[in-house]
């Protein structure tokens, strides 16, 4: 039987990665606006979301960050990490390339230990260095297949291993952290959304219109944007809870959930095309997920 500390950092995290990987249905749903103010509405309604729980609880000690020279450039980094993270899968999924976010996830991991070997020399499992290899070879294969590399999925693996590794380093309470991230990123979303930023960089500048597009949107695409702050703070938060919880070859295991709930996202609801030759890459990359499972419950 487990134990209930157990059972629930279990629900915590697979709660989080299941979250995560029916979101792309959440921002599809808001197509018609702008990929960076979507960002920016995610920044700034975090901020307000988690602002209003702290300051509910009178937590006003996080908001002295900046004390600590060394925990302010790491949430600042940590907060922009997030954000690219975030503003990638947002427009990957919103321009038709789910599957190649979901690769991204998929493939995170194997980051997430380059960066271990790198920076806390930490040593590979002979399964871990044959699960990289095969993560290689897929993105190489990729990579030939479409004359470019996959740089929705790299970015992806990239941005969001950096920010697990910040988060590793930054000994903070979870809201507190989130609430500095989503302050020290609140800038930003001011400028994506208030200024021709947002449309520059979503290849849109020579139609920049402001916000005034949004006046002709339903509804009920503006009622489902002010979830855009919730929809992303709470499997953050719900991941964070799971991970200080269970073991590590736990988390390895469940953080799957995510990428493949994305992947079948992509191919059966959104249609998005996926060629016979695109299987092959997968079936590298599911083969050094596997084995990176693998690798957390073995010595080899």
């Amino acid at each position: 039987m487990l134990k209930p500390s157990f059972a629930k950092g279990v629900f915590y995290a697979a709660s989080s990665y299941l979250v995560w990987g029916v979101l792309p249905l959440y921002w599809r749903l808001l197509v018609a606006i702008n990929t960076m103010h979507l960002l920016a509405l995610r920044i700034l309604f975090s901020l307000v979301l988690v602002c209003t729980i702290l300051f509910l609880q009178k937590n006003y000690s996080w908001l002295f960050f900046y004390k600590d020279k060394r925990k302010c450039i790491l949430l600042l980094l940590a907060g922009f990490a997030v954000a690219l993270s975030w503003g990638l899968f947002i427009w990957g999924v919103n321009r038709g390339y789910t599957i190649e976010a979901a690769l991204g996830y998929y493939i995170s991991p194997l980051f997430s230990i380059m960066m271990g070997l790198f920076i806390f020399r930490e040593k590979l499992k002979s399964l871990q260095i044959i699960a990289f290899i095969m993560a290689f070879t897929g993105v190489l294969i990729l990579t030939i297949f479409t004359g470019s590399l996959p740089w929705i999925s790299l970015g992806l693996a990239f941005s969001f291993s950096f920010y697990g590794l910040l988060k590793k380093t930054i000994n903070m309470p979870t809201l507190e952290s989130l609430g500095v991230e989503t302050l020290v990123t609140a800038p930003l979303g001011i400028l994506l959304l208030f200024t021709p930023l947002g449309a520059i960089i979503d290849g849109q500048s020579q139609a920049y219109q402001g916000l005034t597009y949004m006046a002709g949107l339903p509804i009920h695409v503006m009622l489902l944007s002010l979830f855009a702050g919730a929809a992303t703070t709470l499997p953050l938060y719900l991941f964070t809870k799971g991970a200080r919880i269970i073991p590590l070859s736990t988390l390895g295991f469940l953080q799957y959930i995510s990428p493949t709930l994305t992947f079948l996202t992509g191919v059966f609801i959104f249609g998005e095309d996926f060629p016979l030759r695109n299987l092959i890459v997968f079936g590298c990359i599911w083969t050094s997920a596997i084995l990176y499972i693998i690798s957390l419950r073995v010595k080899v």
